[in-house]
């Protein structure tokens, strides 16, 4: 009982740091005047975000810094057969950094890209206070000159897109069990963050290209530079220009700019669509009637005779029947139009340990299993229920 008593002290002061932390944070007034560092020389510009990541993090970042020529060492000159990855934000490279023992993806920002230096120091920042098993782990940043690079854990497998939507001829399609593993370890990231983080962190970019995995293809978030701090007291959202990518956003937060972690939880529900069917949320390449993912999904979720229609071809069947319906029930509530008839993450996370593991786990004991089994069906089945379409009869 004395230990039960002293982890839980324990759990509350890492709480209460964590808080007083990003708290301090939350004061925009020290983010302003980063805006400004663009009118800086080289030096200054560097020692400034070396100032003020140190100041906001009060001791707390654990993020090391580098200099440009240790990445440069790190990637061999960024050589582009070390090149991983790239997008609007730049581009990913591996790398290892022996100093560490280490292999590492080094992200080097583009210089006239979207991702700037307030992205930047978000990213460095959040990923520097906040720690969870489905969060990437952020090794270090750079920040010479006008360069701006951040260093990660490597992960082995790529992204999410990488095995879903961007599937190599000599790779093998993700199976339904690995698939529901994927989406529980997302939705844990996307718990964390809303529910122990305070105040809760709205990720607002969440998609199967920011879900990397690592060899046994256990899922973390990534990519920061939009994250945003939450409502907090009373306040049911906090309201911001509207950024992210098409098709994932939220109805609200894109007609109103009024954003909160239901906004996570819808798009949530897109990527999980995406990988229980297999189809981009955005596919200009399909029928027009099939372009957008949710639209061409709505009308199905309607009708339970259709609902294999909805599974990605490449399973080949090899699916459970009755998951894929609770799957497509999970799928529905979180890209519910009003947001507060949307489910908590919690709930969400729940919901997919039931799917994903059921009474398997061999690891827990007869208690624990009886209790997480029964907690995730009842709330499948109140997902079901409340589903569109009305109440679905159970198998």
């Amino acid at each position: 009982m004395n230990c039960f008593s002293c982890c839980m002290s324990e759990q509350r002061e890492a709480r209460k740091s964590l808080k007083k932390s990003i708290q301090e944070y939350k004061d925009t007034k020290k983010l302003a005047s980063f805006a400004n560092i663009a009118f800086k020389s080289d030096s200054s510009k560097r020692r400034y975000i070396a100032e003020e990541i140190a100041k906001i993090g009060k001791g707390n970042i654990t993020a090391q810094i580098f200099s440009f020529h240790d990445l440069s060492t790190a990637t061999q000159n960024f050589n582009p057969d070390n090149l991983v990855g790239e997008g609007g934000f730049g581009w990913v490279y591996r790398g290892r950094i022996e100093s560490l023992s280490q292999e590492v993806a080094v992200k080097q920002l583009d210089r006239n890209g979207f991702q700037g230096n307030r992205e930047f120091l978000v990213e460095v920042l959040l990923l520097s206070l906040l720690h969870h098993p489905n969060l990437v782990n952020l090794v270090g940043y750079c920040a010479d000159g006008d360069q701006r690079i951040l260093v990660y854990e490597y992960m082995s497998n790529g992204s999410l897109e990488d095995h879903l939507l961007n599937l190599a001829p000599d790779k093998k399609p993700l199976d339904w069990k690995t698939r529901m593993k994927i989406a529980e370890g997302a939705a844990r990231g996307l718990e964390y963050l809303h529910e122990q983080a305070n105040p809760p962190v709205i990720y607002r970019d969440f998609k199967a290209s920011n879900i990397l995995l690592d060899g046994e293809f256990n899922s973390k978030l990534s990519d920061f530079g939009l994250a945003k701090l939450g409502p907090t007291g009373d306040k049911t959202h906090v309201s911001t220009r509207v950024m992210g990518t098409y098709g994932y956003c939220a109805p609200e937060y894109a007609l109103t700019g009024q954003l909160s972690t239901k906004s996570d939880v819808y798009s949530f529900g897109v990527v999980f669509l995406e990988i229980i069917t297999g189809r981009r949320v955005i596919d200009n390449s399909r029928p027009s009637e099939e372009q957008n993912l949710v639209t061409w999904a709505q009308p199905l979720f309607k009708d339970k005779k259709k609902f294999t229609l909805m599974a990605d071809p490449v399973l080949e069947g090899n699916y459970p029947l009755k998951g894929l319906y609770q799957a497509l029930a999970i799928a529905a509530m979180c890209l519910q139009e009003e947001a507060s008839v949307r489910p908590l993450i919690s709930d969400v996370v729940i919901a997919l340990e039931f799917l994903s593991k059921g009474d398997k786990d061999e690891d827990d004991d007869e208690e624990d299993k009886m209790r997480k089994s029964a907690s995730g069906r009842n709330i499948v089945e109140e997902i079901e229920k409340d589903a569109p379409g009305g109440a679905w009869e159970r198998d």
